[in-house]
């Protein structure tokens, strides 16, 4: 990586990450260095949570955002529904969410659905 100190490279360097992250793009000729490494790092980073560009594009597509509500489910105990999602995906969200079974804690779970349901917020 050249200088990510510079703002010009940085932004560059990020408008190529946000088009790696779509899986409707391809990497666009006659870019520069920090859009294309940009670029790559943004399709590695979609590809390993929903799987090759190349073995199609899922339903559903995985980011951080759905991986963390995973794992908030897995500690709250909550039960989960992955309808949509590929099998790959199902993998990756598995491993959240059995990282949130494995901090589950019985009474913080009572505690907040106390909390909740005295704010008049239901869990469904």
């Amino acid at each position: 990586m050249k200088d990510i100190f510079n703002p010009v490279y940085r932004q560059e360097y990020l408008d190529g990450y946000s088009n790696g992250l779509n899986p409707h793009l391809n990497i666009i000729d006659n870019k520069n260095e920090a859009f294309i490494m940009g670029f790559n790092q943004g399709r590695s980073n979609y590809e390993g949570m929903n799987g090759k560009v190349a073995h199609g594009i899922p339903q559903l597509i995985v980011t951080n955002k759905v991986l963390e509500d995973f794992l908030l489910a897995g500690m709250l105990g909550m039960s989960i529904n992955a309808d949509g999602y590929n099998a790959f995906q199902i993998d990756v969200i598995q491993k959240w969410y059995q990282s949130g079974v494995e901090k589950y804690d019985a009474n913080q779970s009572a505690y907040l659905l106390s909390i909740l349901e005295e704010n008049g917020i239901e869990l469904i």
